[in-house]
């Protein structure tokens, strides 16, 4: 199987599904979901085999940069499409679905190297719940950006155009608290497996990953709280949702990055 004619199909896919339903969002377009989802799914459908062509290629047995990053998006375009069956999410493709194609072209090209590591089952379920947390919590990311756009319109008496396409402004900041509690479950399942099935979670090649995780927790967690004891909402809850979402990516991409291109090790 030749991976990068494949990723660049999937790529087109992913880049037609988001420019659709960028156009519908901005009302240039009929809404077509249906269609924005078929496009999204024939790309993942693409997507798959090139990651696990891709991850059967890799020296080591836990992938690398590219790898781990482009199987993450795969996980993340997946929760977009199923997740918009119930709930109006499906404008977080707008940027995961460009994104998800841009990584696998990228991990074609550079495909990185791999780390040894024993694959048990606890090491297994920590790490698809790290994915199922990263995947939930950058659909919150874009949600909470549309909603801090969405807010703003609202504060200048701006009601065309983005705001007509949203759903109520109650109703998006709804849909991102629940992603973030589903979020900070996903994470807290993800440190309590790392914790207890990972040799030591303070390692000197984990401890950065464990603090940013950590202070990401801290950060979703303190927002639910203000959210159910303060009523927080608005761009005070974009904020904090946006800045846990930096930290957790830094923590699973920052020293991958750094280490694997940028010092080339």
């Amino acid at each position: 199987m030749q991976a990068l004619p494949l990723a660049t199909i999937a790529f087109i896919l992913y880049v037609a599904a988001a420019i659709w339903q960028g156009m519908t969002l901005f009302r240039r377009v009929p809404p077509r979901q249906g269609m924005v989802r078929l496009l999204g799914a024939l790309g993942l459908l693409l997507h798959i085999p090139v990651v696990v062509q891709l991850v059967g290629e890799s020296p080591g047995l836990l992938p690398g940069f590219t790898i781990s990053a482009t199987l993450l998006m795969a996980v993340a375009v997946n929760v977009v499409l199923v997740a918009s069956l119930f709930k109006p999410v499906l404008n977080a493709g707008i940027v995961l679905f460009p994104l998800a194609g841009i990584a696998l072209i990228v991990a074609t090209w550079l495909p990185s190297q791999g780390s040894h590591g024993g694959l048990t089952p606890g090491i297994l379920l920590h790490a698809v719940s790290s994915a199922l947390a990263f995947a939930v919590l950058a659909i919150a990311a874009v949600q909470a950006v549309l909603v801090g756009l969405q807010n703003k319109a609202l504060r200048h008496h701006h009601i065309r155009g983005i705001v007509q396409s949203l759903p109520p402004l109650t109703t998006m900041e709804r849909v991102l608290f629940e992603l973030v509690w589903a979020g900070i479950v996903l994470l807290t399942l993800s440190i309590i497996s790392g914790l207890i099935f990972l040799d030591n979670l303070f390692a000197q090649h984990l401890v950065h990953k464990t603090v940013l995780s950590l202070g990401a927790w801290v950060i979703f967690t303190t927002l639910l709280v203000g959210r159910y004891r303060f009523g927080w909402r608005g761009m005070r809850a974009v904020r904090w949702t946006l800045g846990g979402c930096a930290l957790l990516l830094l923590a699973y991409f920052g020293s991958k990055f750094v280490l694997e291109i940028l010092l080339n090790r």
